[in-house]
């Protein structure tokens, strides 16, 4: 029973974490390729939507409850595209560059996330949205600082692949 218990509990928080993973890789390629990509981030709103009006659906007591879910969540979630889409415009693209561009739609995601998560109310859309906000200034950084992060990636693995030599030589 406590395996059951255990897997429904990731089940119900495997739309997080692919929201998650989403929004991380579409930062990233667009910081791997400098080119914003509109159409990952209009097709990532719907899959947000879903997102949330499932983490709402059940809290919604009856019929019309969850209606007004659907709804307001559709309106909120039409309004952000529309900013993000502003965002695409070709004169604010001639202001932005690529990264500027995925650390904007991302800040944009993040709102409209924790956003969501206020209306419903859900403390895990909020959390989420919070979660995708510390990406922009984490991400700023590492952009800022590729080369610091490379070098210690590259000790961390040296020192632990020493560590692992030793313990097979121990071993022997």
């Amino acid at each position: 029973m406590a395996d059951a218990d255990r897997r429904r509990h990731w089940y119900k928080e495997l739309p997080f974490a692919i929201v998650l993973v989403f929004t991380f890789a579409g930062i990233a390629y667009t910081s791997l390729t400098r080119q914003p990509i509109a159409l990952y981030w209009e097709l990532l709103v719907p899959v947000l939507a879903l997102v949330c009006i499932g983490s709402g659906w059940h809290a919604a007591p009856d019929g019309k409850a969850k209606l007004r879910l659907v709804a307001t969540q559709l309106a909120h979630w039409l309004a952000f595209l529309v900013a993000m889409n502003l965002v695409f415009l070709p004169s604010v693209q001639n202001m932005l560059n690529a990264d500027a561009t995925g650390l904007a739609i991302l800040l944009l995601l993040a709102l409209g996330t924790f956003i969501a998560g206020v209306h419903m109310p859900s403390w895990k859309m909020c959390a989420l949205g919070v979660v995708m906000a510390c990406f922009v200034p984490a991400i700023a950084w590492l952009e800022a600082a590729t080369l610091i992060v490379l070098l210690c990636a590259i000790v961390v693995i040296a020192v632990a692949a020493g560590y692992w030599l030793i313990k097979i030589r121990r071993a022997i």
